[in-house]
């Protein structure tokens, strides 16, 4: 390789590359490229002089800086405009407000409460009865029904439980024509809360939206074909329980065809349709055709239905108890304060209450007069490929014809890259190797992109100055993203010096186009053949760029990368970029407020910096191409080099703190405090050990790091450990996430002495003649308790009075059953059957099994205590602890 000295005259380098070419760069005239031949053309006898232009690195680094930004602009606009174009008027957000408003007023409404089992249920059924005299004289009849159902199921959430409910409470609306019909759909909500929080968005609003829907729906003068069942369920963050009442018990179930459901991970904003079916495509056709404003990702119904997100929604109940198909609707905004008390209603924006009663509405309208709900069955199978683009239009296709449109899309790219590798001067498979060595540079620069920015979150982490982005979200763009960006293009410039020897080099940028559409392409193929509809995103990302490439190839190769070319392929960007910028924002919009609530097992910064560079590398695939059409990229790498470093030092002096009070925009942290007495008996139920304290968790990776400084009692030296020979570690967990939580402290405190202590006993004991004990117990106690079951080893339960009868989710050795009930319930019996071990282990605890109970006093003078006042008082207030009184205990049989 033989390079001249660069001068201010013309310099003629002479450049051995995979195909003979000659260059004549001239400095001049910016950084242009003279050579016989662009790209892999292979015509060796038409040798035209054409001047070909590389492009300036500031014009480079601008074009791509701005699109980008527009693009993120433009995604931030779309999601502004909650509502778009003129109102019908058939929706009243106003009047659907003041329910909401009154809803909520009652504050935190959990199972089992005065607020939620009286006065809720009270309101909601003053507002029907008034719906149903105003409506009376019109074509339609409205029933109400209050149901308060006892039942139990087993559950693959969270690890895997059992649960167990008692007279949880239901609202059940039947609005259909006089005379009465066959087919119903079915609206859900729930307006029970968490124990701490109002729950304006989770789920008051939806059950608020419910209410007018139900007022417009009835005063219709049109008969509908169809009939609705508005159910305004009271037990849905009890683990699902209430819907499981109605759907398995529930006379009217029988006769559901679908529902929708309204829930809420976030507040306010807009509700996205994030999941559908099982199959029956006809439902996601109903609401593209007839959503006033569509917003639908089969993205996130897939990644939902992964298990990556740890939620779980009302729907899983009626699919899988009702198997009858339906529409999961959730608004996903500002997860932050979602069960927190700043889950209020003055925080939900009129637009987004309209937006939400436009949907619904005019979705059931359709549903309701449509022929297909009758003839449901026939319509069952197959999938749906659906999106959205920017909230303006909804897109829908079967996923027989996604496949299709998806192997056309691979066979055409394969086919350009093939007619490429046949022409007469790339013999030898010459573009083959050429190509192949280029993805080997390509996905290696991922590698260790990836692994250098890992490095990065690993030292961010030891400093102590994890989720610094929780607050400051772009912080972490200009950190990571910083990082990311820069490492790939350092990678990529030093292939083209070093490894190509080629610094200025116009077939390289053919050739790194090529290559990022030979990645998506495989990423097509191999997502089709998978099954996953989601398979559309890298359609787009193929099909736009391979046209757009196709157009302006007359234009790269007679002109070079001019602005106008450089322009026209932005353009041709735009709408896969567009709606790929839109999944990042949401990818990031769930995940980051997640880890706020993830446990501290989860580590947030290798969470963060993965997601930060592998939107990076993905939205820079088809940068390559500028990367080697630029003439340097020494400003660019010293620009972002110089980002982070100074990036680097302000998260490491500490200067962006994780959580905020902001009123406009509080991000808090979540800590989980039980004032509790724990009580241990032994095999001959005298008690063994017996202790108060406050047990306290932390929900997010930082632990008490930042608690410590204002609550120095609150230190590692009470952190907690656990206990194998009693069941959930001898802490009274009120859901299984104890392998989210590992680290969690314990400070002595007096005992407490609940006005309802619970009350446990053993029934009766008897050996059954195939060679079981069976025990029966009794318990009376408040509205939520948690029973674990820990068999000994050589020990097995074989059956018991839950679920199927058949003990399931054995959680490392142990088994949990939820139990809540509402008013006015009888004491909770239950039995079990155990297999007594072969043998005594000597090593382990005495007996066949240890059961414990665990009793949580969420509401009422119950769950205060002088002691959790004091302590409470203590917390900053960017702090949110949500606090309760608990008892734990346990014993051997």
């Amino acid at each position: 390789m033989e390079y001249g000295n660069t001068s201010h005259d013309t310099t003629v380098r002479r450049i051995k590359s995979p195909a003979t070419r000659h260059f004549v760069a001239q400095d001049n005239d910016g950084a242009r490229d003279r050579r016989e031949d662009n790209g892999y053309s292979g015509d060796q006898k038409r040798k035209p002089e054409v001047s070909l232009y590389l492009l300036r690195e500031g014009l480079t680094a601008s074009l791509v800086s701005v699109f980008i930004l527009l693009l993120w602009g433009l995604v931030h606009l779309s999601l502004q405009q909650l509502v778009i174009g003129k109102l019908s008027g058939e929706f009243n957000a106003l009047r659907a407000r003041q329910h909401l408003e009154q809803i909520t007023s009652v504050g935190p409404r959990p199972v089992g409460s005065e607020e939620n089992e009286v006065l809720t249920v009270g309101y909601l059924l003053e507002q029907i009865e008034s719906i149903r005299a105003t409506t009376a004289a019109g074509p339609h009849q409205l029933t109400v029904d209050v149901q308060r159902p006892t039942g139990t199921f087993s559950i693959d959430f969270l690890g895997g439980f059992t649960s167990f409910y008692d007279h949880v409470t239901n609202v059940a609306v039947r609005l259909e024509p006089k005379g009465g019909t066959e087919h119903l759909m079915l609206a859900n909500c729930h307006f029970d809360t968490v124990a701490n929080s109002p729950g304006a968005s989770d789920d008051a609003v939806s059950c608020a939206v419910m209410l007018e829907v139900l007022h417009s729906l009835a005063s219709q003068s049109t008969p509908l074909r169809h009939g609705v069942i508005f159910l305004f369920n009271g037990a849905e963050e009890n683990v699902l329980q209430a819907s499981h009442g109605f759907i398995t018990q529930h006379p009217w179930a029988e006769q559901v065809r679908a529902f929708i459901n309204l829930e809420a991970a976030g507040v306010g904003g807009k509700e996205v349709v994030f999941q559908t079916g099982p199959e029956n495509p006809w439902l996601v056709q109903a609401y593209v055709h007839a959503a006033k404003h569509p917003f639908a990702s089969v993205v996130g119904q897939e990644v939902f239905q992964s298990g990556v997100i740890p939620s779980d929604t009302d729907f899983r109940i009626y699919r899988d108890f009702g198997n009858i198909p339906g529409i999961d609707l959730a608004f996903i905004e500002n997860g932050f304060i979602y069960h927190t008390k700043y889950d209020t209603a003055n925080r939900i924006l009129t637009d987004s209450i309209q937006r939400a009663g436009d949907n619904i509405l005019a979705v059931l309208k359709h549903l309701l007069m449509s022929e297909t709900l009758a003839e449901s069955s026939e319509y069952r199978h197959g999938n749906m490929v659906f999106f959205d683009l920017l909230g303006v239009v909804a897109v829908a296709y079967p996923a027989r014809v996604g496949t299709i449109l998806n192997y056309m899309v691979a066979a055409a790219t394969f086919l350009y890259l093939a007619k490429k590798a046949s022409l007469p001067g790339n013999g030898g498979g010459r573009y083959v190797r050429d190509l192949a060595c280029a993805t080997g540079v390509a996905v290696l620069s991922w590698v260790v992109t990836l692994l250098s920015v890992l490095i990065v979150a690993l030292l961010v982490t030891l400093l102590g100055r994890s989720m610094f982005w929780y607050t400051h979200f772009y912080a972490a763009i200009g950190l990571y993203g910083s990082a990311a960006t820069g490492k790939m293009i350092l990678i990529h410039t030093l292939a083209k010096n070093l490894y190509y020897g080629v610094s200025l080099s116009f077939w390289l940028g053919d050739l790194y186009f090529d290559v990022s559409l030979l990645l998506w392409c495989c990423s097509l193929v191999w997502l089709t053949q998978r099954g996953l509809c989601s398979a559309y995103v890298p359609m787009l990302m193929v099909a736009f760029p391979l046209i757009t490439r196709l157009l302006l190839s007359k234009e790269l190769k007679h002109k070079g990368a001019s602005l106008k070319y450089s322009f026209l392929y932005l353009l041709g960007l735009t709408l896969p970029y567009v709606h790929f910028m839109f999944l990042i924002w949401v990818v990031f919009e769930i995940f980051t407020p997640i880890m706020g609530r993830s446990g501290t097992e989860i580590p947030s910064e290798v969470v963060m910096a993965s997601l930060v560079t592998l939107a990076t590398i993905f939205l820079s695939t088809f940068f390559l191409h500028f990367m080697y059409l630029v003439k340097s990229t020494k400003w660019i790498l010293t620009g972002l080099g110089s980002v982070f470093m100074v990036m680097f030092l302000l998260v490491s002096s500490g200067l962006f703190f994780p959580y905020s009070d902001n009123p406009q925009s509080p991000r808090p942290k979540r800590i989980f405090l039980q004032h509790t007495t724990r009580t241990f008996y032994n095999l001959q139920g005298q008690v063994e050990s017996r202790d108060a304290g406050l047990w306290i968790n932390s929900f997010d990776f930082t632990g008490i790091q930042h608690i410590t400084p204002h609550i120095p009692e609150i230190n590692d030296s009470i952190r907690t450990h656990c206990k194998d020979d009693r069941p959930f570690c001898g802490y009274p967990w009120f859901l299984p996430v104890k392998f989210l939580s590992r680290k969690n402290w314990y400070l002595p405190a007096a005992e407490v002495s609940p006005s309802s202590p619970v009350e446990f006993s053993l029934r009766s004991k008897e050996e059954t003649s195939w060679g079981t004990v069976k025990m029966t117990f009794d318990v009376k106690g408040p509205s939520h308790m948690s029973l674990y079951l820990m068999p000994h080893r050589g020990s097995a339960l074989t059956s018991w009075s839950f679920g199927d009868g058949t003990p399931q989710f054995d959680l490392s050795g142990e088994y949990f059953v939820f139990y809540s009930h509402g008013l006015n319930t009888p004491v909770w019996t239950f039995w079990f059957e155990i297999q007594p071990p072969t043998e005594l282990n000597p090593a382990g605890p005495e007996g066949m099994i240890s059961v414990a109970i665990s009793t949580h006093y969420f509401f009422g003078e119950a769950r205060r205590t002088p002691q959790l006042e004091e302590i409470l008082l203590q917390f900053p207030t960017w702090a949110f602890p949500s606090s309760w009184v608990s008892t734990y205990d346990m014993y051997r049989y």
